[in-house]
């Protein structure tokens, strides 16, 4: 008998089960069986809002260029890892060449934001006009705990363009991954 990977929640740099004990079947494009994921639950999801809570306060102290640095790290490990992701997609239904261009356009996301992180403050940013005798400035700062439902279509492109925006600017998130195909999601946080 088989014995099936559950993957599991990634919550903090752990991966703990979920709260509820549920999990659900990912199935192959052919209808096998190939992996069981947790289901999170309301406490799962509280818990991971607390830990980004916590999380975020040093992630937004980080400049700009050092987060651009773990961004593009980000791409590195990406590439690295970049056959792993094409037999999860291919095991999900796709042809080798939309699953190479979609990781391929992953890669790149990951190298644009990397590129957009120490940038975007300088283009958002403004000195507004006073009529008195001192200065105005508007600068972008980090909103906090970002949630984001990740994009059903894709499993990994939607995924990280969906997320790198929201950490780029100093954000930290919590992110539900595709229903109908969670390992690239969970493979990804695994590598992280």
């Amino acid at each position: 008998m088989e014995v099936l990977k559950t993957y599991k929640l990634y919550i903090g740099g752990q991966f703990p089960r979920t709260e509820s004990g549920r999990s659900y079947a990912v199935f192959a494009a052919n209808g096998k069986h190939i992996a069981n994921a947790c289901q999170g639950s309301k406490k799962d999801v509280r818990n991971a809002v607390q830990v980004a809570r916590k999380a975020q306060a040093a992630w937004s102290q980080k400049s700009a260029f050092n987060r651009s640095q773990i961004i593009y790290r980000i791409a590195e490990m990406l590439e690295a890892r970049k056959g792993q992701f094409l037999e999860e997609l291919q095991a999900l239904g796709s042809d080798l060449k939309s699953a190479t261009q979609e990781v391929e356009s992953s890669i790149d996301r990951c190298v644009y934001y990397a590129g957009w992180a120490d940038k975007y403050q300088a283009l958002l940013g403004t000195v507004n006009p006073v009529a008195s005798s001192h200065f105005n400035f508007s600068v972008p700062e980090a909103t906090g705990v970002v949630g984001v439902v990740a994009c059903q279509q894709t499993a990994i492109l939607g995924f990280m363009s969906q997320v790198l925006p929201a950490i780029i600017g100093g954000n930290s998130v919590v992110v539900i991954a595709n229903q109908k195909s969670p390992l690239c999601a969970i493979t990804f946080a695994e590598r992280l």
